[in-house]
């Protein structure tokens, strides 16, 4: 099974470029099958991985970033390829 996690956080205004570059450094002690960065309006960073493992499956996930480079908590979602 595949499961894509998706880590989404908002950067105090004018940080994005520091969250993004924050996000792109972290590097998982198990790469996984596929990442991908995405930025939107507002300072937001949003980082997808892709794993072969059950939706319940302890995986690596992306830490919570240093507090000041975020404007809220971070989202985290977890989905299963169907």
């Amino acid at each position: 099974m595949t499961v894509a996690l998706m880590w989404e956080a908002k950067a105090p205004e004018g940080r994005g470029p520091d969250l993004l570059a924050w996000a792109r450094a972290w590097e998982p002690a198990e790469p996984p099958l596929r990442r991908e960065n995405f930025t939107a309006p507002g300072g937001r960073v949003l980082v997808i991985t892709w794993w072969t493992a059950a939706l319940s499956a302890s995986l690596p996930e992306l830490p919570d970033p240093p507090e000041e480079l975020t404007a809220r908590p971070v989202h985290r979602w977890r989905f299963e390829q169907v």
